[in-house]
């Protein structure tokens, strides 16, 4: 049996044929601060990861980002087919099949989601990121909103 205070209406959630109406209620003061601004524009944001590294193109960056994830799935797997990349988890939430990789200035690169329906969030983003770090074919990564 709960411990109830006699303050208390009900002890857990009331019971399916007491409906609670503002005569039955006890006086609440609710208030509301709105979290900081920082936590709601970066709401349904986009992200990218912009990376260095020494290739001197675009298929370059896409082996060096796709063929540690490749190795290790074939360790643990035994073969690889091309629509594996859709299996082939970077981080939660993210396979290497929905990652794209843009050459936007010599050794740097921009890497994002090509999936309309799944882009990278700000956490996605740094779970990539990390992800990254641990296969150490980058020399720099960063986490950024899309487009800035």
């Amino acid at each position: 049996m709960q411990n109830c205070s006699p303050a208390k209406l009900f002890c857990g959630s009331p019971p399916h044929s007491v409906k609670v109406t503002p005569e039955r209620a006890t006086r609440a003061r609710i208030t509301w601060s709105a979290p900081p601004a920082h936590v709601m524009s970066n709401k349904g944001r986009e992200y990218c990861l912009i990376v260095e590294g020494a290739y001197l193109s675009e298929s370059e960056a896409v082996r060096a980002l796709r063929d540690p994830f490749i190795e290790d799935w074939v360790e643990q797997t035994g073969h690889f087919k091309i629509h594996n990349m859709d299996d082939i988890q970077v981080t939660a939430g993210v396979t290497l099949g929905s990652l794209g990789v843009v050459m936007i200035d010599e050794r740097l690169f921009e890497i994002a989601s090509v999936d309309e329906q799944r882009p990278l969030t700000e956490h996605k983003a740094k779970g990539v990121a990390d992800a990254l770090r641990r296969q150490d074919m980058f020399d720099e990564i960063n986490v950024e909103p899309l487009g800035e």
